[in-house]
């Protein structure tokens, strides 16, 4: 299913490829855009996982607390060892990529090992280990990256503006649409990655970290904390917003029709029914100055 609709949205940005290609250089052009799009897919599908973790400046941690919480929930999860990452941001959040369970990654900011109890922590963990046994990072991964390279190529599309079959020169608004509907195709790919994934992932993190109240927790600060400390990586690559557990950019709501995420208090609530029904009768502290 997953890799189904990766398909799809990989032949949509693809033939957005092209008829930029076409606008900037008639058919030529647009052969030259689809040559350079295929090369781009197969580069994405092998290495957009490393683009990203390169783009964040995440850095590889192979021992300690973070490495051993990871090693034994995703022993819990049946899951081969992922590598582990931590990014130099204060911002609290997380995200996972790769593009199968052999081949993944989770990487976390210092923010959030910083803000989190090792509960919190490893509900979030627990996580971004359940899109890795959903297969959910190879379609997110993809996007974001290819999501990316469509924004640039609106804004080339704009400086040259290209000429027609006949030589004649384009309408220059068509190239200043074009570079408006550039941003417009990230904020359609973060759609385009149901948000019903989220909801997926709370469930299996919580089962696989035993702990639903320790998500919900964690979410509760996520929350605040993505509201109040601005991470400007995400913000100059709004297309990767989508692969975090949480919104990283900073004044987006959440459940309206461009959202990334589902609504932070949504997801909050189904832990608890979750926790209720395991038995757990804790509640999330609603005091907790970060998720006001």
């Amino acid at each position: 299913m997953n890799y189904a609709k990766t398909f799809i949205l990989i032949a949509a940005m693809t033939a957005l490829f092209g008829a930029v290609g076409y606008f900037i250089g008639g058919q030529s052009g647009m052969m030259i855009a689809l040559i350079v799009a295929a090369v781009m897919n197969i580069g994405s599908f092998w290495f957009s996982d490393s683009i990203v973790l390169k783009m964040y400046r995440a850095e590889p941690v192979t021992s300690g607390g973070l490495y051993d919480l990871v090693a034994e929930l995703a022993g819990r999860a049946g899951l081969p060892m992922p590598r582990v990452y931590i990014i130099d941001n204060p911002q609290p959040n997380a995200f996972a990529t790769g593009r199968n369970p052999e081949n993944a990654a989770v990487a976390v900011n210092s923010g959030l090992v910083n803000m989190m109890n090792r509960d919190e922590l490893a509900g979030v963990i627990a996580h971004e280990l359940a899109h890795i046994k959903n297969r959910d990072t190879l379609t997110m991964t993809i996007t974001a990256t290819l999501a990316g390279a469509i924004g640039m190529l609106g804004n080339f599309a704009m400086l040259f503006s290209g000429r027609d079959e006949n030589g004649q020169p384009r309408n220059p608004l068509i190239g200043l649409a074009i570079m408006i509907l550039a941003p417009l195709v990230a904020s359609i790919v973060q759609m385009a990655i149901s948000r019903t994934r989220e909801y997926a992932a709370d469930r299996m993190g919580a089962e696989i970290s035993g702990n639903p109240m320790g998500l919900a927790s964690a979410l509760a600060k996520l929350e605040g904390g993505a509201r109040h400390i601005p991470n400007m990586t995400a913000e100059g690559n709004p297309a990767t917003a989508h692969m975090f557990i949480i919104n990283p950019l900073s004044g987006r709501g959440a459940d309206n029709l461009f959202s990334t995420h589902p609504n932070t208090a949504n997801r909050i609530a189904e832990l608890e029914k979750l926790a209720a029904d395991m038995g757990e009768n804790r509640l999330i502290n609603r005091n907790n100055p970060w998720a006001r």
